[in-house]
């Protein structure tokens, strides 16, 4: 499963339900869809820190980097985690 079909299924699985969602785009904006919360941009973190590796540091939990699918998805690919997705 590439990077962006492991976020979107997290997505999916963790904020949809709230919403009458089946899915979202990968450049919509999670935040202002009203899709992830501060303490959901927390679950966020931590599944990307578990799932890929990587370990975000407090100044790249920005919107630039987890706004959206492909936001979260450059992210990780420049973090390191795109090989931790490969494993």
């Amino acid at each position: 499963m590439d990077i962006k079909a492991q976020i979107r299924a997290f997505i999916a699985d963790n904020f949809l339900y709230r919403d009458d969602r089946e899915t979202v785009a990968d450049d919509e904006s999670l935040l202002d869809a009203g899709l992830i919360d501060s303490t959901g941009v927390l679950e966020l973190v931590a599944f990307l820190e578990g799932t890929f590796g990587v370990a975000m540091a407090d100044a790249d939990i920005v919107p630039e980097n987890l706004d959206s699918i492909d936001a979260i998805a450059r992210y990780v690919d420049r973090a390191g985690g795109a090989s931790a997705a490969a494993a």
